[in-house]
């Protein structure tokens, strides 16, 4: 990434070329992100030669989650999902990590918006209970 690319645009280009519904999703669960944390930061990382675009990241204090698409899903991944408390079970994909959980949203599925924004804000909670990096 150039220094004149900013990651949120290039967030907003993924979106834009992905002209069905994990589009939609993503810019969906993009918008939950930024509800449940207004000082999240948004980064693009990963961009290599078969991923020119890279992976779309959600940051506060450290990676919060990423969100990927493939053919059939949108998948989050939260960097300590195995750290956070899931009740609604919204977790349903990397359950036998010890430190990351995913939710993977296929075409027509709903996610119970209160729960994940509550999972976010789980996520921006213990990374700021963190000591920082020295």
């Amino acid at each position: 990434m150039s220094d004149d690319e900013n990651p949120s645009d290039l967030i907003d280009a993924r979106i834009a070329r992905l002209d069905d519904w994990r589009g939609a999703a993503l810019a969906r669960m993009r918008a939950l992100i930024g509800e449940a944390e207004p000082e999240v930061v948004e980064a693009v990382k990963w961009r290599k030669p078969s991923n020119p675009m890279g992976v779309p990241v959600w940051e506060y204090r450290g990676i919060l989650c990423t969100g990927e698409t493939y053919k059939d899903k949108v998948k989050l991944t939260f960097a300590n999902g195995a750290a956070l408390d899931d009740p609604a079970r919204l977790f349903n994909s990397s359950l036998d990590g010890n430190m990351r959980r995913a939710i993977d949203i296929g075409e027509g599925d709903a996610v119970d918006e209160k729960a994940f924004k509550a999972l976010v804000k789980e996520a921006v909670a213990l990374n700021a209970s963190k000591k920082p990096a020295k």
